[in-house]
This record gives structure tokens, C-alpha cells and sequence, in this order.
């Protein structure tokens, strides 16, 4: 018979201790451990829910100007009179790239720290739905949608001491496909939008439907201005677009009538 050392359960142990060195690398573990948790959701929220973006033009002033910080929701489906930003449909982007950032820059960007920069989404205004009759204009220059008349007073652009912008010097007669929409952007005279694409040739394509943007393309729906501060508020969709009806079935392919000036 052996004899065994049972230890007491009453009786506490003193845990051993860590040196300062122990200390610092335990510390550095949990922090590591914490900011990639943190990266990680960070990620999955720009890529799930929401981003921030930069404007780069002058395309939707006054709504936005240049250098403005937008928040871009991507959880609810578009809507007629929102802004969205979009990926290049093709043939669209002609301005100047925009400054490389850094790494430490590109990983902030990433991550959704930062506003993304990148050269090949655009931010625009939609006008039509799938489904929905688009023209300009009336007889008192309005754009219609689905034979109700835009006031479009409240978001088109006007430059001090000048007059605001026509809601469109270009005319069309459309109606949007399938799973696309039709967009403009608020300072017409200076905005490369679907008007300018109605005579754009695509392999494989009607002529023209390089105008209508996919829905696929949407990144999302730009809710707010965050930066600067004097910019900073929320979006809102124009009450104008509130008695717009809902569009007929979209057709597979668009219906397009547009003269030689939808080009741009």
C-alpha cells in the first residue's frame, strides 16, 4: 500500500507568476486578437451593409459636392429618386484617376475606415425603374415618368448668381428593361449619365442598352453626406417622385427613341 498526497480543496494555490516580459506578450495577444476581430467585422459590414465614398466630380452638385464623404446602404432594394453608386456599366468612366493611396491608406479604405476612392463607380440619380416610361419633356420641359411631370426644382443644380439647369437639353423617349435602371445625375449639363448611352453599340446587344444600368451593378443606396460637417445631413428621396404609379411590366429589351444629341 502506497502512500498519496491528496491536496486540500480548502487551501488555495498561488498561481504562478508572469514576468514582465509574460505580461507584454500576453497583452499583445489579446490585443492582435482584437483588432482582427475588429477587422473582420469591420470588413463584413462594408461588404454586407454599409460604405463610405468619395465624390470625385461635379456631376451631383448641388446635392453633392466635390469631395463630399457619402454613406452608402446596401441592405434595401432601389428606389425611384434615391442615389445609388453603381459599378461602371462600361464605357462610362472618362475622368482622371483618382490619387494612389498607401498601404496604410489602401488597408483603412479596405476596412471602411477610410472613404473609397476607387475610379470605376459612379453615383447618379434614379429616374426609372424596370418597367417604367421616361421621356423628355413636356410642354413645359419637364421630364415625365410614367406620364407624371419631375419638379425637379428642389436637386437640380444652380451655380451662384446663374440660373438652374434644364432637366434636360437632351430629348429621349424610353422605357426601361428588365432589371435595369435609368439615371441621371442632378447637374445635368455636366453629368455623362443614361442620356449620353442611348446610341452606344454593344456586341450582342440592342443598341442603347448600355444606358440602362444593371441592377447587379448597384453597390448601394447613398443615405447621408458624413463629411465635411457643414455638408453633413440625410438624404431623402424628392417628394416628387411620390405620385409617380408603379410601372408596367418591363420589357426584355428597352424601347428607346432618342435624337443625335444623346451622345454627349
Amino acid at each position: 500500500m502506497t502512500d498519496e498526497t491528496v491536496a486540500d480543496p480548502d487551501v488555495a494555490v498561488e498561481p504562478r507568476s508572469l514576468s514582465f516580459g509574460g505580461h507584454v506578450l500576453a497583452f499583445l495577444g489579446e490585443l492582435s486578437g482584437v483588432v482582427v476581430g475588429a477587422i473582420i467585422v469591420a470588413s463584413l459590414l462594408r461588404a454586407l451593409v454599409g460604405q463610405m465614398f468619395l465624390i470625385p466630380s461635379s456631376s451631383m452638385e448641388q446635392t453633392l459636392q466635390i469631395k463630399d464623404r457619402v454613406v452608402v446602404e446596401k441592405l434595401t432594394r432601389v428606389q425611384r429618386g434615391e442615389v445609388v453608386v453603381f459599378r461602371d456599366p462600361g464605357g462610362w468612366l472618362n475622368g482622371p484617376p483618382a490619387p494612389e493611396r498607401g498601404r496604410v491608406g489602401r488597408a483603412l479604405e479596405f476596412v471602411g475606415v477610410l472613404p473609397d476612392t476607387g475610379t470605376d463607380h459612379l453615383i447618379k440619380r434614379v429616374v426609372g425603374l424596370p418597367g417604367d416610361h421616361v421621356v423628355c419633356c413636356d410642354s413645359a420641359g419637364r421630364i415625365t415618368v410614367n406620364d407624371v411631370a419631375l419638379d425637379e426644382t428642389s436637386y437640380l443644380d444652380t451655380p451662384p448668381g446663374g440660373e438652374q439647369a434644364e432637366p434636360s437639353m437632351i430629348p429621349f423617349d424610353v422605357v426601361v428593361p428588365r432589371d435595369r435602371i435609368f439615371v441621371l445625375g442632378d447637374n445635368r449639363d455636366y453629368s455623362r449619365d443614361s442620356r449620353c448611352h442611348l446610341h452606344d453599340q454593344t456586341p450582342g446587344a440592342v443598341a442603347g442598352s448600355n444606358a440602362f444600368v444593371s441592377e447587379d451593378l448597384v453597390v448601394g443606396q447613398a443615405v447621408a453626406v458624413l463629411w465635411p460637417v457643414g455638408h453633413a445631413r440625410r438624404l431623402r428621396i424628392p417628394a416628387t417622385f411620390d405620385p409617380v404609379p408603379a410601372a408596367a411590366a418591363a420589357p426584355a429589351v428597352p424601347t428607346i427613341d432618342a435624337g443625335p444629341e444623346a451622345s454627349c
